[in-house]
């Protein structure tokens, strides 16, 4: 049992054996599964505000992915792929139900779910991809523009830290730190110890899983997935995850959702991203 705000919720915990690697996972609510693949850093914890709001409504299933909090990994220098991600995600989802799920994923949680949108179709209802940072669905001109912003930020990592590599990430997502609402009652994460080290992770590792990914959108195309493009209110029209966000629009042939906030909209904007997240998948 955990508390919050003396609000009793109960939490299943577990983890899942995939290769290479072991995922910490938790369960809360009833009714239909819904698996949460976070954006970033994100782990396990990171949208409680919005797991709050649906789990009357669904049974939430979030995790670590590997490399961060929870979840280890047998050689932590060895290099993730997206694919690797994705096999992670089916292997997960079928520890956890037989039936089909609907996935919520942001960010390189929408990636991922792209590539299991293909691969395993089966395991998927309904799909809400978040600005997917993707740079294959963009045209050969911005993916090379996008790329080249993404190698910045990993530079800049590597020359002096995640917390210098923010400023670059956030400018690339369209993330203004400075000018960012939130719903009243709201508390974004701290940066605790245990972030900063999936910061790292993410911008070492999982920068270049994004960047060297691929994806047959034919077959993207043709999967029998429902799949929802969408983006957030405040997302700059010219900034990569808004592209691509676009772009999945196009390539599907159906308009984008909206959603409240930003890039980050799960996170500032709970009760409303909630809302809109229920009525889409009804």
């Amino acid at each position: 049992m955990m508390d919050y705000d003396s609000f009793m919720i109960t939490i299943e915990t577990a983890t899942v054996a995939v290769p290479g690697a072991h995922l910490y996972y938790e369960v809360r609510g009833h009714g239909p599964v819904l698996l949460i693949s976070q954006s970033g850093e994100g782990d396990a914890n990171r949208t409680e505000d919005l797991v709050r709001q649906l789990e009357d409504e669904f049974t939430v299933v979030t995790y670590d992915r590997r490399g961060l909090s929870r979840s280890t990994i047998d050689e932590p220098s060895r290099p993730v792929t997206m694919a690797t991600h994705a096999e992670d995600a089916h292997r997960l989802l079928a520890a956890v139900t037989n039936e089909p799920a609907h996935l919520l994923g942001c960010s390189i949680g929408a990636v991922i779910g792209l590539h299991l949108a293909v691969d395993h179709p089966e395991q998927l209802g309904t799909f809400i991809a978040h600005e997917p940072v993707a740079p294959w669905l963009l045209t050969a001109t911005d993916r090379a523009a996008q790329l080249r912003e993404l190698e910045h930020c990993q530079q800049v990592f590597h020359a002096e830290g995640w917390q210098a590599a923010l400023a670059p990430m956030a400018r690339t997502l369209g993330i203004n730190p400075a000018d960012q609402t939130i719903e009243p009652g709201v508390r974004l994460p701290a940066f605790t110890a245990e972030r900063a080290a999936n910061f790292s992770y993410f911008l070492g590792h999982d920068f270049t899983a994004v960047r060297e990914d691929s994806l047959d959108v034919a077959a993207l195309q043709r999967s029998s997935v429902r799949i929802v493009p969408a983006a957030g209110h405040t997302t700059p029209a010219h900034v990569f995850d808004r592209k691509c966000a676009d772009e999945l629009a196009s390539l599907l042939g159906i308009e984008l959702e909206v959603f409240a906030g930003g890039h980050n909209g799960n996170m500032t904007h709970p009760r409303g991203y909630a809302t809109q997240l229920s009525t889409l998948i009804a």
